[in-house]
């Protein structure tokens, strides 16, 4: 089913037949007519303004009857067990109170965003929760929290980028502090990331089988090279394509798509980053909603 058109405006928030409602928790931009809802988390330190600015998402959702409930809750690469049902409880109250479609519902984040609409659409669907997705997605997220802290351990060693130098500080101290160092076991990496690439672990996505997935990522190795001097197993890419894989294995279904883009991924003020929600193609994305 294709998409309906969407006129531009220079407002970015004067959406196209819809009821704009802005809180401390989150964003929504209300469809006129109720036929689905897009939940969408964003980066680490970002918001649901920063998600809605640099992911051009709303326009076209509106003009197909689809909401965009786009959440504040960020600063999270995992979420502990009362988090998940904190954030179940917190969905449910959202879409009562707005009297927002529950039966056609899809979840999705940008980089650790990602992290938290898979976790979360895991448990939505284990607890039976009233908010029952049908799909999830994720934009280039650090799913492998093991694989994360390896190779912010390597841009450690490697001494090249400033800012490479100091994100990997961060990383490496912030899971230190939560999980401990790997040499002493990764139990805690496994018990609370998506995935674990080196033990294949994927418990905290079996909820996820009878969804539609996709994973979105721009593998560009000649930007990350230039940047961080990383190779194609230091980046989110990799863990990405090989739980796309074992997803696809253990599943043995036809719902997983793993997309890969090159040069799409700019941010809004222009600066070229892979790492960005405009890999996603908007209209494409839609498309998916509405098979």
């Amino acid at each position: 089913m294709s998409c309906k058109g969407h006129s531009k405006k220079n407002n970015q928030t004067d959406y196209l037949k819809s009821e704009i409602i802005k809180t401390s928790e989150y964003q929504l931009i209300k469809a006129e007519k109720q036929k689905g809802l897009l939940i969408l988390f964003p980066c680490f330190p970002c918001d649901a303004e920063n998600t809605l600015t640099e992911f051009k998402i709303a326009d076209i959702s509106v003009a197909n009857n689809f909401s965009v409930l786009a959440m504040n809750l960020n600063q999270r690469l995992y979420l502990k067990p009362e988090e998940k049902q904190e954030l179940s409880n917190q969905l449910t109250k959202i879409i009562n109170e707005q009297q927002l479609n529950k039966n056609n519902i899809y979840i999705g984040g940008f980089s650790s965003g990602g992290n938290v609409s898979l976790l979360i659409s895991d448990y939505l669907v284990k607890n039976k929760s009233l908010v029952k997705p049908k799909g999830v997605f994720i934009v280039d997220s650090p799913i492998d929290l093991l694989a994360l802290y390896q190779t912010a351990e390597k841009n450690l060693e490697l001494n090249y980028s400033e800012r490479a130098i100091q994100e990997s500080k961060w990383i490496k101290h912030m899971l230190d502090n939560e999980f401990g160092n790997p040499q002493n076991g990764i139990s805690n990496y496994e018990k609370n990331a998506p995935f674990t690439f080196k033990t294949q672990n994927i418990n905290n996505l079996k909820g996820l089988k009878k969804l539609k997935i996709r994973f979105y990522t721009e593998p560009d190795l000649k930007w990350w090279n230039n940047h961080a001097k990383n190779s194609y197993e230091d980046l989110n890419a990799f863990y990405i394509q090989k739980l796309s894989e074992q997803l696809k294995t253990t599943f043995g279904n036809k719902n997983i798509q793993l997309i890969k883009t090159k040069n799409k991924g700019y941010r809004a003020n222009g600066e070229r980053h892979p790492h960005s929600w405009s890999i996603v193609n908007e209209k494409d994305l839609v498309n998916w909603m509405l098979e």
